[in-house]
């Protein structure tokens, strides 16, 4: 095992090691977003070595599936007199090339990859699995079982929410997250970038901390050709991501794309019956799960409006490739493609980039409560937007603390140190003046700013009780 190769993977290469060194057999779920690295962490944290490893086959029949585990069960040195011809007969034969292994001191490695895709209609997969894993593997002591897919919501209802004879019974499961902007910066540090936080932040902004996407940066180039052969570019890799990722992490994926596009024309969130309406979708139980599988997988955010019930919660695309595919791909028909750099200027941009900036600090929220010397508090994230007398104001995000202090938090993305003048200034004023005539609040109330390069000092920055920058949410 490689351990130079883990940036930001740490806690989870201290779990793979704790689970392989255990007294009893593991079954371990991995799962989490497409491209974010699951496949990666365990083949190199096992350094490629298995008892036996198969992947899943997207798209294929069940016959198809089958054939690819049996063939993987030949190259591991299975032999038989008849090739099996269901699933049944195909664990048995993997259960019999696990025991003629001879003990080596360590735990036997089962990994499949791409589970979900094995469990085509009708094949009988899932019961098969079943029978291995109850009848045989979590009887022994020396069997590690490690699951991946990027089918999320197959893995978190069929394995870890199952209520059949699955039940509980995968021993530990770990939720891969992308990475953070401290650990991009690592990344690319890794493979001998030289650039700004600033440059690392706006491509952070259209890729999120998805390592796959991460990679296809060239430090050679600057960020604007980079997203120009990434993204604009006919034959670019994420030219066309956006058709495939739904639809492998959700299958018939044609609900979840409704919600996204609801979602994608609001981007301060939609509330759970608006959603239903703008997308013309019954408020069933397949479109609350819909909804719940998306929040699961952290492409839609879900918070409360300060001060109102549970049934008053928004709903807010937040998975960045999806936000900057709406914002620039979906409906671009100049195919132009130094579209990036031929647009510095363009209006577009900065609304993108200030919304988005937002959604970074909304991510980092962590990093932000270290940085204002509150993380030993009780706290609780929210969104507000109300109207006391005859005024209305719209705040970006709270933080509602256990103590009498509530922090009023905008974030502001810009080029420079951000200038608060005389206008702005008195619309701060009046964001803190509503709040707390419509909340009727009795804590204090503290302005927070977070910027790209902090506030620039002159007669209107006294309003604000605490600025952060970039620097802060790279902690």
């Amino acid at each position: 095992m490689n351990r130079s190769v883990f940036i930001g993977r740490e806690a989870e290469v201290a779990s793979l090691k704790q689970y392989a060194e255990s007294a009893e057999s593991e079954f371990v779920v991995i799962y989490g977003r497409r491209r974010v690295g699951k496949t990666f962490l365990v083949k190199e944290f096992f350094n490629d070595s298995f008892d036996f490893k198969v992947t899943g086959m997207y798209k294929q029949s069940g016959k198809v599936q089958l054939k690819n585990f049996v063939l993987a069960l030949k190259e591991y040195g299975a032999e038989w007199k008849q090739a099996p011809t269901d699933w049944l007969e195909a664990f048995a034969e993997l259960k019999k090339l696990l025991k003629n292994i001879p003990f080596s001191g360590r735990k036997k490695v089962i990994f499949m990859d791409e589970l979900p895709w094995m469990d085509t209609p009708k094949s009988g997969f899932l019961a098969a699995f079943e029978a291995f894993w109850n009848g045989w593997g979590a009887q022994q002591d020396d069997i590690m079982l490690i699951v991946c897919g990027s089918a999320t919501t197959w893995i978190s209802q069929k394995l870890l929410q199952n209520t059949g004879g699955l039940f509980n019974r995968a021993t530990r499961r770990i939720y891969l997250l992308p990475f953070t902007l401290a650990e991009t910066e690592k990344f690319l540090l890794s493979r001998g970038f030289q650039w700004s936080r600033y440059e690392i932040v706006q491509a952070y902004m259209a890729m999120g901390g998805i390592p796959y996407y991460l990679k296809l940066l060239d430090g050679t180039l600057p960020l604007s050709s980079n997203m120009d052969q990434i993204f604009f570019n006919r034959k670019g890799p994420l030219w066309n991501e956006f058709s495939v990722l739904y639809e492998t992490l959700f299958g018939r994926s044609e609900l979840y794309l409704k919600i996204i596009r609801a979602l994608s024309g609001k981007l301060s969130g939609l509330k759970k019956q608006e959603i239903a309406s703008i997308a013309d979708i019954p408020q069933n139980g397949a479109f609350s799960q819909a909804l719940k599988n998306l929040t699961d997988c952290d492409f839609v955010r879900e918070y409360n409006t300060f001060g109102l019930k549970n049934n008053d919660r928004v709903y807010q695309l937040c998975d960045y490739y999806t936000l900057f595919y709406f914002r620039f791909l979906h409906d671009n028909t100049q195919f132009d493609e130094q579209y990036w750099t031929h647009t510095l200027d363009n209006p577009a941009r900065y609304v993108w980039a200030g919304y988005t900036f937002e959604q970074v600090c909304k991510d980092h929220i962590s990093q932000i409560r270290k940085s204002l010397g509150i993380s030993g508090i009780l706290t609780s994230l929210s969104s507000w937007s109300g109207q006391y007398e005859d005024s209305k104001a719209q705040i970006d995000f709270i933080i509602d603390r256990r103590d009498p202090v509530i922090q009023i938090c905008e974030a502001k993305y810009s080029v420079n140190e951000f200038v608060i003048d005389k206008e702005y200034e008195e619309k701060l004023r009046n964001k803190l003046f509503v709040f707390k005539g419509a909340t009727g609040t009795k804590k204090a109330l503290q302005l927070v700013m977070i910027t790209t390069y902090g506030v620039k000092q002159n007669i209107h920055s006294g309003i604000v009780s605490a600025q952060l920058t970039l620097d802060n949410l790279f902690e």
